[in-house]
């Protein structure tokens, strides 16, 4: 027998090929973060010239740009054929969003929920994930079901302006994004920002995916799991920012109505839009294990938040709780796929 005289070569070669690939998803990474600050930037501050109230700015148009890095990795997957990269994405960043985001906020600095405004959002993100749930249940994501989705979203655009209209202007999330909105920018420079983002968001989401999805063939295992592992966490970087900045800063309403927000985007838009460009099957894991985490999650969520005690915080101790579920989580979903690969 004549020993194949490249094998020692072939570790070589793989390495280089991830090496190359991780390069592509951080690249791309950098490319979402920056380019989704930029985005909402401009989006908030184009509808600030334009007369739009600061809090419906935030509800609607600020939550929607911060979910636009999993929108935009939504499409360029699904126009590849690839939708489960997006499922895994939209499910593994609500899970990142309140597990680590939420979680390592609030063990830093507990979180508190004195917005009305806010407890009445919390609800819709458990309506909308108890949805998914439901169009999940069959293991095939439809274009009806995209199409549900997207209407879905469309009526909580509309709830959620509603909600922003009949707020009351002492409720602590309208002087949050009274505050951080901006003010002092020209529409001409507003909208500057706002293309500028875009154009930077379709780069870096197509960077990324590409680099996803050559580091999910390289290591054999499912667009899926590299959505809800690395994709989910690198696009759920600008909320952990966000977040965090709010919380040190006191501005609790931010800091948790951000992720409410973003969660509920995640859903309809992401997995919407995935479902309307590319039908397909869904993974057994996602129905049996990720999807179920994702609700337990936001469940959890809404029983922590829940004003049962007259404190009505995340605490610190239920923050350190929700961090190392997500470690949990993460830890038994990376050693179940390194059994499958070796």
């Amino acid at each position: 027998m004549i020993a194949d005289p490249n094998w020692h070569t072939t570790p070589t070669i793989m390495f280089e090929a991830l090496f190359a690939d991780f390069l592509l998803v951080t690249g791309g990474l950098v490319l979402l973060i920056w380019g989704a600050d930029r985005f909402v930037h401009g989006a908030a501050a184009t509808a600030r010239n334009l007369g739009v109230q600061p809090l419906m700015i935030g509800l609607t148009i600020v939550a929607f740009a911060t979910s636009a890095p999993e929108i935009l990795v939504s499409i360029d997957a699904s126009v590849r054929g690839q939708p489960g990269l997006a499922y895994g994405n939209a499910i593994g960043s609500n899970i990142v969003n309140i597990g680590l985001v939420l979680g390592a906020v609030a063990l830093i600095r507990p979180i508190q929920l004195r917005s009305a405004t806010l407890r009445r959002e919390m609800p819709a993100l458990l309506a909308v994930s108890l949805l998914t749930v439901s169009l999940f249940l069959d293991s095939y994501l439809s274009r009806v079901d995209g199409v549900v989705m997207l209407t879905g979203l469309i009526i909580v655009m509309i709830w959620l302006a509603r909600l922003g209209m009949r707020s009351a202007p002492t409720d602590p999330i309208a002087q949050d994004y009274e505050a951080e909105i901006p003010t002092d920018v020209s529409m001409t420079r507003a909208l500057f920002w706002l293309l500028v983002g875009l154009g930077t968001l379709l780069l870096g989401a197509h960077l990324l995916v590409e680099g996803s999805l050559n580091i999910a063939r390289t290591l054999g295992v499912s667009e899926v799991v590299i959505g809800i592992l690395l994709v989910a966490l690198g696009t759920s970087l600008p909320e952990l920012a966000v977040s965090l900045v709010s919380a040190l800063k006191g501005e609790y309403g931010l800091a948790i109505g951000n992720i409410v927000g973003s969660n509920i985007f995640n859903l309809l838009a992401v997995v919407g839009v995935a479902a309307t460009i590319a039908p397909s099957p869904m993974a057994p894991t996602v129905l049996s294990l990720h999807i179920f985490v994702m609700v337990a999650f936001t469940l959890v969520l809404f029983a922590m938040t829940y004003d049962y005690d007259g404190k009505a915080e995340l605490s610190r101790i239920e923050g350190a709780a929700l961090l190392i579920a997500f470690i949990a989580y993460d830890t038994y979903v990376v050693m179940q796929n390194v059994r499958m690969v070796e």
